[in-house]
């Protein structure tokens, strides 16, 4: 581990615990003498984003904190509650289970968040990730904000399909699903 003060590379662990994130330990440089922490995560599958126009990307937690600090600056949000926030988005895309996710998924996730901690955040967000063409667009965004609305929901899924919309089974009453059985019940008394 790189001292952040000297750059040398020779620290010893003095402490170690248990955390949420992962495991923080407390070092000292044994050139300089200073002391810093570190947090070692386990390092999950990596996921691909696609970008929207096409090309790919490994997931970085860093870059999407960046993002968000971007969002958030002069506001009262604490790193904690930034943590929480791409810990969360990081957790749900990883258990998702898919090889690549769509930028757009990430996106929306992180106005979901920041539209609950920070209207101000969140509107600086939007105007980045959403790319307002023009006042009125921004206008829409406030006024959907004020409401309690959110802007586009028709055209937005957070959720990625299961199945190919037109392999699934027309479903008219949301209350009961339709299993394989109960179709073929439904063909045979047809």
């Amino acid at each position: 581990m790189r001292c952040p003060f000297c750059q040398a590379r020779d620290s010893r662990v003095t402490d170690s615990r248990a955390n949420d994130d992962g495991i923080r330990r407390r070092r000292e440089c044994s050139i300089c003498g200073e002391r810093f922490s570190t947090v070692e995560m386990p390092q999950l599958s990596t996921v691909q984003i696609v970008k929207k126009d096409g090309r790919r990307e490994e997931f970085s937690r860093e870059k999407l904190m960046a993002g968000l600090r971007r969002a958030c600056t002069k506001r009262p949000i604490s790193v904690a509650e930034l943590d929480g926030v791409v810990a969360d988005i990081e957790s749900r895309i990883m258990a998702d289970g898919r090889a690549e996710v769509p930028s757009s998924v990430v996106g929306e996730l992180a106005m979901d968040h920041l539209r609950s901690l920070d209207q101000i955040a969140y509107i600086r967000f939007a105007s980045v990730y959403r790319s307002f063409s023009d006042l009125d667009s921004l206008k829409e965004a406030l006024t959907a904000l004020e409401e309690g609305r959110v802007p586009g929901i028709e055209e937005r899924t957070l959720q990625l399909p299961l199945l190919d919309s037109a392999n699934s089974p027309v479903n008219l009453d949301p209350s009961r699903r339709i299993t394989p059985v109960d179709s073929r019940l439904a063909e045979s008394a047809g």
